[in-house]
């Protein structure tokens, strides 16, 4: 099975879609998003992704009024929310931006009122952030937008995925397995569960997600059959933010979209063949013929 998400086509053997995250990397400075978005064009990903939040709604009622430092000086987590979020004007910018660049965009809505926002903007898709696949009243206003569905599955037991899948549907999901640590080390990335969640829900699509740092369980996943990579990226992994030190750098991202299309090149059909280049050696060095 396929899932069209815009103009490509992800699944089915088509090469791999790749989503570089922006999510609050642009730290609330539309600028920042439009050199991010520059970075994700350059360097030939498919899609840029955002996070999409009701602060009122989405924060936890425990975390609300702890003290956070920031850039903008000491502020309670929830003026912090505020601080970071994009408005309706904001986000208009830059869907702009990202559709004169090429590429797709949408978010990671964690709640309602944000899944009816990004659908006023007319995203072409939508994220599911795997801190939110338990909470089945926004999957379910997700269901029903009809825009195909990206679930990430981090932080999550294998019957709370089977729910998720029930509530969302398979028609226009892709499944992203993910661990959700920043940074996450390499013992923790279990990529067999790619293989694994591709036989637990057959004709689903199923990628990656990954908070690690550099690029090997990246292009790891794409040689295990991930049909989608998502990537944070950032201008510079030691800006201030909790998701910058999980990101990839630029010239990160450059290569990492190298690097999977040569993968995807060397992996082939898995059809047995003599290649033209290999006779002339086969001449020089086999004694024996057939």
């Amino acid at each position: 099975m396929t899932v069209t998400i815009g103009s490509r086509v992800v699944g089915g053997g088509r090469p791999a879609y790749v989503i570089a995250e922006i999510g609050l990397n642009h730290n609330g400075d539309v600028e920042l998003a439009k050199r991010l978005i520059d970075v994700a064009a350059d360097a030939g990903a498919d899609a840029v992704k955002f996070q999409k939040r009701t602060p009122e709604i989405a924060t936890p009622e425990h975390m609300r009024d702890i003290p956070r430092e920031t850039p903008w000086g000491t502020m309670t987590y929830l003026e912090y929310r505020h601080r970071v979020e994009f408005d309706r004007e904001q986000y208009i910018e830059i869907s702009d931006h990202a559709m004169l660049r090429g590429l797709e965009w949408f978010a990671s809505p964690w709640d309602e009122p944000s899944v009816a926002f990004l659908e006023d903007l007319g995203v072409a898709a939508h994220k599911v952030a795997s801190a939110c696949l338990t909470d089945h009243r926004l999957l379910g206003a997700l269901r029903d937008t009809g825009k195909p569905v990206i679930l990430s599955t981090g932080m999550s037991t294998t019957d709370e995925i089977d729910a998720a899948v029930e509530v969302l549907g398979t028609d226009r999901l892709v499944l992203m397995h993910a661990t959700s640590t920043y940074p996450m080390e390499p013992a923790e990335a279990n990529l067999r569960m790619i293989p694994a969640l591709r036989e637990r829900f057959p004709g689903v699509p199923v990628g990656y997600s990954g908070h690690e740092r550099g690029l090997q369980i990246s292009l790891a996943a794409v040689a295990l059959g991930a049909v989608a990579i998502e990537r944070h990226i950032t201008l510079d992994r030691t800006m201030w933010g909790s998701d910058h030190a999980a990101s990839l750098e630029p010239t990160g991202l450059q290569h990492l979209v190298r690097d999977i299309r040569v993968i995807e090149a060397a992996l082939g059909d898995g059809v047995k063949r003599v290649y033209e280049s290999e006779l002339a050696p086969m001449a020089k060095l086999r004694r024996v013929p057939a």
